[in-house]
């Protein structure tokens, strides 16, 4: 009776009680992440409307694809992760079903073809789901192996990896591969492998980089690692978005220039300023303390997701949480680095801040993966 007492009396690290914990934990729900998340969008739409122009309309979009975020999250928090563990195979390969179709039949936008559009659907894009899919799908092959996995093990995780990436890369779509290659490369590290493999391999990219850069990277490409180097090269042409987004970001000071006020963004000289280059706008309106405010709603996020993943109680839940968290914190590190100059632009948006429809669904399916393996885990006391 004692220990049922303090059990019933405790509280977790976040401050609700277990009797709130059992009553959220009964929907599946985890509270704490809901709240930052909520918070996140909230903050995402305000944003968005100086960027998008004071556009009604492209708000009024991106929070009904927020709602519907949201719906998709709270159905994939209701099934526990040993059936997303069952099904894994059959996702991974009905993913790869519809990378080979938007190959044959798939809208191409901005030079990638990577769009699909069936019949009475709204178009989509299948490479944002499998960012979750690949590394559901090497925590699938891991989780039952021993830790730390053997080479034979990492091979086949590595095929894994490969197959979905070099569909998305033939959709001439290169940073979404990547994202796709660093989601499973980070399952692999999170499960142990041995320093002198890690070592090995990233010797072996190093390596490897100018030959891929002399003999198969594609002229855009190329154009956009030299660009990268030296902005100036090009100022009107290659050159132009990241020159215009250092302007914005250092013209905002530490305070900013106001809502609304962004003179970059509403006198167009920032390309894609309410998707891949939002930031330059908020930086420029709000300043340092703008951009502080978004890092802090960001790592209110990765905290609590870094929390569920070592409270997992199996190996398939810990490695697949732990991936979705890193892969949460690629998104925003690459995109800040990317429009600051200190990486190549490869067109990747700010999380549930830049507009878009298929990326911030699919956020919300991981989201939605780390409440179940957060709330089926847990042990409900009365």
């Amino acid at each position: 009776m004692i220990a049922k007492d303090f059990v019933r009396q405790a509280k977790d690290p976040f401050g609700y009680s277990s009797q709130n914990v059992n009553w959220w934990n009964a929907l599946h729900i985890d509270p704490p992440l809901l709240i930052s998340v909520l918070l996140l969008c909230g903050f995402g739409l305000f944003v968005l409307f100086s960027a998008s122009g004071n556009d009604l309309d492209t708000v009024r979009r991106q929070a009904f694809t927020m709602f519907l975020g949201l719906v998709v999250m709270f159905s994939v928090a209701q099934l526990p992760a040993s059936s997303f563990r069952r099904w894994t195979p059959s996702i991974y390969f009905f993913g790869i079903g519809l990378l080979i179709v938007v190959l044959l039949i798939g809208i191409e936008t901005n030079g990638a073809k990577s769009w699909l559009a069936l019949p009475g659907l709204p178009s989509f894009q299948p490479s944002e789901l499998m960012k979750f899919v690949v590394p559901m799908s090497v925590a699938w092959h891991l989780g039952s192996r021993p830790i730390p996995p053997k080479f034979r093990h990492v091979f086949w995780s590595c095929v894994i990896i490969a197959l979905p990436s070099l569909l998305v890369v033939l959709q001439n779509d290169m940073g979404t591969a990547l994202m796709i290659i660093m989601s499973g490369v980070f399952v692999i590290l999170l499960a142990g492998v041995k320093w002198k493999l890690v070592i090995a391999s990233i010797f072996a990219v190093i390596l490897a980089s100018p030959a891929w850069y002399l003999f198969v990277a594609l002229p855009h490409q190329k154009n956009r690692i030299l660009t990268f180097f030296d902005p100036y090269r090009d100022p009107t042409g290659a050159g132009y978005n990241i020159i215009q987004s250092q302007i914005a970001i250092g013209s905002g000071g530490v305070y900013g220039k106001g809502y609304g006020n962004g003179a970059q963004s509403h006198l167009d000289f920032i390309p894609e300023s309410n998707t891949d280059f939002i930031m330059a706008v908020l930086a420029e309106e709000f300043g340092l303390l703008g951009v502080a405010v978004l890092i802090f709603l960001y790592l209110s996020v990765l905290i609590r997701a870094g929390y569920i993943s070592l409270r997992a109680r199996d190996s398939f839940g810990r490695l697949l949480a732990g991936s979705i968290s890193l892969v949460f914190f690629l998104y925003i590190f690459v995109n800040m680095a990317m429009v600051s100059g200190l990486l190549p632009v490869i067109g990747l948006p700010l999380p549930l801040v830049s507009r878009g429809g298929t990326s911030v669904v699919t956020l919300f399916i991981g989201f939605g993966l780390l409440m179940s393996v957060h709330t089926h885990s847990k042990t409900v006391v009365i």
